[in-house]
């Protein structure tokens, strides 16, 4: 049996970058197409791309203008769940199992605005209420599991381009790590992208509109990440990062990462 490629990628918009997607499904052709930040109602989710080009199976959590998630499969998928970790209604999760047994976990982590302060910003305090419902879902977790998506902290100092210009920016800050740290630990989550690229290796996926130049400043952080229990974890055989595609036409400012398991 082949081995399966997942692939999890914050599109900013399915339909405003339909194209690209296209272009990434053509070229590397991963089994499972995870999306954050569809930007969508279900309805008006671009369907007939993903059929066309073999993914029949979808799972589809969206919204129109804002968050939403999807999941885009050439296999099959089952037991379709929806967990609202923040606790308001917004489509920020879609599960599933698939047939090897595995539970595959879409999910994208609220931003948290811009101070880091939950009095003065309740988004802030938003997404640490939203990690800290991912890890006590976590601690009771019984079962081979993939959770994945834009978790939007980069926890390591390698993992920004500058940790002590952004360790008190949102995204980097300390009580951030921490939380994601405790749902690291809670189920002993192997992290994919340092399993096969080790800290203190630069493994960016994510880099600001605001820079004219994202290649001369290359001013990125690693937002997204793949992480798997430990039995998953040990049929890991790649993992890599897609940084072209933040040079394609109309780019995300995320790039796609995946790995590949031999189930």
């Amino acid at each position: 049996m082949p081995n399966l490629k997942i692939a999890s990628w914050n599109i900013n918009s399915i339909r405003a970058r339909v194209e690209i997607v296209e272009k990434f499904l053509v070229e590397e052709a991963p089994d499972i197409l995870c999306l954050q930040e569809t930007k969508v109602r279900d309805t008006e989710f671009p369907e007939g791309l993903f059929r066309r080009l073999g993914y029949n199976h979808l799972k589809i959590c969206g919204q129109p203008m804002h968050h939403g998630v999807a999941i885009a499969s050439k296999v099959p998928m089952r037991d379709d769940d929806r967990f609202d970790w923040q606790a308001n209604g917004e489509a920020r999760h879609v599960g599933v199992r698939l047939d090897c047994g595995v539970r595959l976990e879409n999910v994208y982590v609220p931003a948290g605005g811009d101070i880091p302060d939950r009095e003065v910003n309740p988004k802030f305090g938003q997404k640490l209420d939203f990690i800290e419902r991912m890890t006590r879902w976590s601690e009771g977790l019984d079962q081979p599991t993939i959770i994945l998506g834009d978790f939007n902290v980069a926890p390591l100092e390698c993992d920004v381009w500058s940790h002590k210009q952004l360790i008190n920016v949102v995204s980097h800050t300390p009580i951030e790590v921490a939380a994601l740290t405790r749902l690291q630990d809670s189920n002993e989550w192997v992290d994919l992208g340092r399993h096969f690229h080790p800290a203190p290796k630069r493994l960016h996926t994510w880099w600001s509109y605001r820079s004219p130049d994202w290649t001369k400043n290359d001013r990125g952080r690693r937002l997204d990440h793949m992480w798997a229990t430990k039995d998953v974890a040990a049929q890991a055989v790649a993992h890599k990062v897609h940084e072209p595609c933040r040079n394609w036409t109309r780019p995300s400012d995320h790039v796609p990462i995946v790995t590949e398991f031999a189930f």
